[in-house]
């Protein structure tokens, strides 16, 4: 029997390539069919691939090899610690009385979606920079105050990320170079500012963490000659079942518990510390923030390296989405429209109610946990969605875009991976994939907050600003 005889008699073992329809056929005909997933570079687009190639000559493209490991060494080998709890007017680099941080690249007041501009008319009123909301509004609008991106001040702010002078701080020093980072305190998960509530019970609670909250933290670290090893807290939090995105049980429990001894030593009256702990245990997302400001911490090492195209921020507005690389240094942004949310819902709320993407917190995949390490905390996928395959493979998958492993945080299901770390924008481009990110859902208009929890992308034409960019500056 002929060889093509042979193949008409034998079973077909297909491997399709590009549109999955294909396999499908395939399978309806009793045969076996594997889909590889694949796309063309750049999406096929001619600008984005004469670009790729202008970046491959080999003279330059052994400098981005150099400054790309240089880059992830210094993530990796960064050292962030908690040394105390500040106000934002006394620490904060350019922070003033009538200055606002928000989340993401630069946005007017007037562009600003419906959670922001909440969150902000919620601070003025905080700050008594205005009597009620309607006045805030005014307030906002009249030019007078100053609106920042947080991460142009080094600092880092959850969803909105709304962060007004008052405010308590994180303060995080990387020991390993010496660089610091700031974020606000965690409101826990009720109705809160940072979801773009603001009524009367989000304002008084803002009052007490800044006069008994924020106070009892900071003497408590004072007490603290050491800090607290984050990154070391950190690994044993995944290793406990956290991503420390939006699973913080353990971190929290850590957390906690280095801080407990010192705030029992504080002057402060029992009711106000015991204030303090029953605050801490109406959620687990006390920690959130501190896992921001050590990601921050780590990563802004890495910026400002010549040549380098990994990735140093990834941060949302609600309106844009926006990257920062190492290589351009300073306050570069690239920017694509941000993307909707998808997971589940609370009772009683649609997707149509949904905000698009905000928020800092995807500084934590931007250093390779969230998103990139829920193989550490199959749990999450009962508030973001999805199966526990699909939350292990997110894992193995943001490998194919990252530059290396980090081994001092690891990945027991996955034989101890080191987290995915150093995201590389020729990678995204080459290959298709993007970052994955779980976060919160906060409802489009302003004053409701929190309505869900999801996995969304950034854009892609972010990616593909910035690689144009380079290619024009550094080719």
């Amino acid at each position: 029997m002929s060889k093509i005889n042979e193949l008409f008699t034998s079973k077909i073992n297909v491997i399709n390539v590009g549109i999955e329809l294909f396999k499908d056929d395939i399978l309806a005909q009793n045969a076996s069919a594997t889909h590889l997933e694949w796309s063309p570079p750049g999406g096929g687009k001619p600008e984005i691939i004469a670009a790729l190639n202008n970046i491959d000559k080999a003279e330059l493209a052994e400098k981005i090899e150099a400054a790309n490991r240089l880059a992830v060494e210094k993530i990796v080998n960064s050292q962030p610690v908690l040394i105390g709890f500040d106000q934002a007017i006394n620490v904060v680099p350019g922070m003033t009385k009538k200055t606002i941080l928000h989340a993401g690249p630069p946005i007017t007041w007037e562009n600003m979606n419906g959670p922001m501009k909440g969150a902000v008319m919620g601070a003025l009123v905080f700050e008594g920079l205005a009597k009620d909301l309607e006045e805030a509004a005014e307030v906002a609008a009249s030019g007078d105050i100053t609106f920042s991106p947080c991460h142009e001040h080094n600092a880092v702010g959850s969803m909105a990320g709304v962060t007004s002078a008052s405010m308590f701080m994180h303060i995080v020093e990387n020991k390993t170079y010496g660089n610091i980072a700031y974020t606000n305190l965690s409101e826990q998960m009720a109705k809160i500012l940072r979801m773009g509530a603001n009524d009367d019970s989000v304002v008084e609670r803002l009052i007490w963490m800044r006069d008994v909250l924020g106070p009892i933290l900071r003497d408590a670290m004072k007490l603290n000659k050491d800090g607290i090893d984050l990154r070391l807290m950190l690994a044993q939090a995944l290793h406990m079942g956290d991503e420390c995105h939006n699973r913080n049980n353990a971190g929290t429990s850590l957390l906690i518990q280095a801080l407990t001894p010192y705030i029992l030593e504080t002057d402060y009256p029992v009711e106000q510390k015991r204030a303090v702990f029953d605050f801490v245990a109406s959620s687990d997302y006390f920690s959130g923030p501190t896992w921001m400001a050590c990601c921050k911490c780590a990563l802004d090492a890495a910026h400002g390296i010549e040549y380098s195209t990994v990735v140093t921020t990834m941060a949302r507005n609600g309106v844009e989405f926006g990257v920062r690389i190492s290589g351009m240094p300073g306050n570069t942004w690239f920017t694509g429209p941000a993307q909707k949310v998808i997971g589940p819902m609370f009772a009683g709320y649609k997707p149509e109610d949904s905000g698009l993407d905000i928020g800092d917190s995807a500084i934590t995949e931007t250093y390779g946990i969230g998103g990139f390490a829920m193989a550490t905390a199959p749990a999450i996928v009962a508030l973001v969605g999805g199966t526990v395959d699909e939350a292990i493979g997110y894992s193995r998958k943001m490998k194919e875009i990252t530059t290396t492993e980090n081994q001092n945080i690891t990945i027991p299901l996955l034989n101890f991976m080191g987290i995915p770390t150093g995201i590389d924008i020729r990678k995204v481009i080459q290959s298709g994939i993007l970052p994955i990110i779980n976060t919160a859902i906060a409802h489009k208009e302003a004053g409701i907050g929190m309505i869900g929890a999801g996995i969304t992308n950034p854009p892609m034409e972010a990616f593909e600003k910035a690689l144009i960019t380079i290619s024009e500056k550094w080719a």
